[in-house]
């Protein structure tokens, strides 16, 4: 009998992951930090959408601290020229402090982010006016045609600070479920004076950060790359009796 090759098996069809939690892992894996967007506008009801779900976020007390003023159009355009000519000048007042410093695996874990970064981008190690040319690129928005900034009431103080951090959290995961990118921002927070001024946040109001959205660049170096995750036990200690 003439010898025959054997005939591949037909291949499974993929399993769906029935895990109850798989659609978040999703999300989580590829949400990253975009820092470059095309121009085009998302839609007022995909905005409104991501705006709906975040608002499900947990808060201290139900109190629900936290306010979002979204600049697009003009307002954009607007908001980015007010910075960059703010960034020009010396000196900034947040209305929450900045770390006092970053050491051990905080300043390990923020180089490595810059690094990668900075590599991405062609930006050269002690290249000083490159660094600075990025740096710029926070208050440009990253080109992004939309831009939230989150803000808690003045007399609670760091509690709505926290609150507004699990917001931001789920205002990005939201976007990425609908095919939106971002970006948080602390930069944007150096500089609540303009926020105020331009997007007309009362004074009461204290800024915590900025969220920059729209669509990603996907061609962009600067997009290129993902930042690595601590191990469960670098940040997590079991404590059983």
């Amino acid at each position: 009998m003439p010898h025959t090759a054997a005939q591949p098996r037909p291949q499974d069809p993929p399993q769906a992951d029935t895990r109850p939690d798989a659609a978040l892992e999703t999300w989580l894996l590829a949400r990253h930090s975009c820092r470059a967007f095309l121009p085009d506008p998302v839609p007022r009801a995909t905005v409104e959408r991501i705006l709906e779900l975040a608002q499900r976020t947990a808060s201290w007390c139900n109190c629900q601290p936290w306010q979002v003023a979204i600049a697009e159009g003009a307002a954009t355009d607007r908001l980015r020229g007010a910075l960059l000519r703010r960034a020009e000048q010396a000196g900034f007042t947040p209305d929450f402090p900045f770390p006092r410093e970053y050491q051990g695996e905080y300043l390990a874990r923020r180089r490595e982010s810059g690094f990668q970064l900075y590599g991405a981008v062609g930006v050269a190690r002690g290249d000083r006016e490159a660094y600075r040319r990025q740096e710029m690129r926070n208050f440009q928005l990253f080109d992004a045609p939309h831009v939230a900034i989150i803000t808690t009431d003045e007399a609670l103080g760091e509690y709505g600070a926290i609150d507004c951090g699990g917001y931001v959290a789920n205002f990005m995961l939201a976007a990425q479920a609908n095919g939106v990118a971002t970006v948080a921002q602390a930069s944007l927070a150096m500089y609540p004076e303009v926020l105020r001024e331009v997007l007309g946040i009362p004074a009461g109001r204290r800024v915590v950060c900025g969220i920059s959205f729209g669509y990603a660049d996907t061609s962009h170096p600067a997009n290129s790359y993902r930042t690595r995750r601590a191990e469960q036990a670098e940040t997590v200690s079991w404590v059983t009796d």
